[in-house]
C-alpha cells in the first residue's frame, strides 16, 4: 500500500511513511470490508461515514509537517484510521466525533493497539475545542461549507489547518497557515469528503446522516 499508493503518487515524507506502514488499516474496517482494507479507496464505517482513502491520508497528514512535539486537534474521528496515523506523528491529539457509535468504536481499537496520546470525545466538531486551546496543527476529515472561526481562533500563530471546502458534491482540500491572525490559504487538491455537520457546518438533513452512500463512491472521512 505505502509503495504503490503513497510513495508513487508522491509522497515523500519519511515519518509519514514509516507512521502508515506500522499502522494496522485492517483493524479500522469492518469485518466485510477486511480483505480491501488496503485498497486505495474509501470504505463504507456504518452510520454513513467512510474511512479516507490511503493516499488522502497520507496527502492530508504530510501538509501538516509534523515534527513530534505537536498537540493536534481533529475534527471527525470516524474509524480512527487518521487518528492513530496521527498518533504516531505528534505528541497529543484530540480527536472530536459526533456519532457516539463510531467514537466508542474508535476509542476501543485505538486502546486495544496502546495509542496513549489521544483523546477522543463526542461533540460538534464546528465549535472546536476550546478548553484545549490552542493547537500547532487541526485536521478536519470531512467537507465544511466554510472554514469554522472556531477552528481559526484555536490555532495557533503560525499554526496549520488542513480543510476540505466546498459544496456537499465537490470540495477543495486546503491548507491555512495562521499568520498575523489571519490564514493563508494554498488549494492543495480536489476531492470529496462527507459532510461536516454541525452549528458552523452543514445542516443534518442538508447531507449529512439523511445523504445517501454507495461503496464504490470516492468518498473520504
Amino acid at each position: 500500500m505505502v509503495q504503490s499508493q503513497l510513495v508513487a503518487r508522491g509522497i515523500a515524507d519519511l515519518r509519514v511513511l514509516a507512521v502508515m506502514r506500522s499502522v494496522p488499516r485492517h483493524l479500522f474496517v469492518g469485518e466485510a470490508f477486511v480483505e480491501r482494507a488496503y485498497e486505495d479507496r474509501a470504505l463504507p464505517i456504518g452510520a454513513r461515514q467512510t474511512i479516507s482513502q490511503p493516499y488522502m491520508v497520507g496527502r492530508m497528514t504530510e501538509a501538516l509537517a509534523l515534527k513530534g512535539h505537536e498537540r493536534v486537534l481533529e475534527i471527525g474521528t470516524g474509524s480512527g484510521y487518521q487518528t492513530a496515523v496521527l498518533a504516531g506523528m505528534a505528541a497529543r491529539i484530540f480527536s472530536l466525533e459526533r456519532i457516539r457509535v463510531l467514537a466508542d468504536r474508535a476509542r476501543r481499537v485505538l486502546e486495544a493497539l496502546q495509542y496513549h496520546n489521544v483523546l477522543i470525545r463526542v461533540a460538534d466538531g464546528t465549535y472546536g475545542l476550546k478548553d484545549e486551546a490552542p493547537f500547532d496543527a487541526i485536521l478536519v476529515a470531512a467537507a465544511a461549507p466554510q472554514i469554522p472561526a472556531a477552528l481559526v481562533d484555536q490555532l495557533k500563530e503560525g499554526g496549520r489547518l488542513l480543510i476540505p471546502v466546498g459544496d456537499r458534491a465537490n470540495q477543495v482540500l486546503q491548507k491555512a497557515v495562521k499568520k498575523g491572525g489571519e490564514l493563508q490559504l494554498a488549494p492543495l487538491t480536489p476531492c470529496v469528503f462527507v459532510p461536516l455537520v454541525g452549528a458552523f457546518g452543514w445542516r443534518e438533513e442538508e447531507g449529512g446522516n439523511g445523504s445517501s452512500y454507495h461503496s464504490d463512491q470516492q468518498l473520504d472521512r
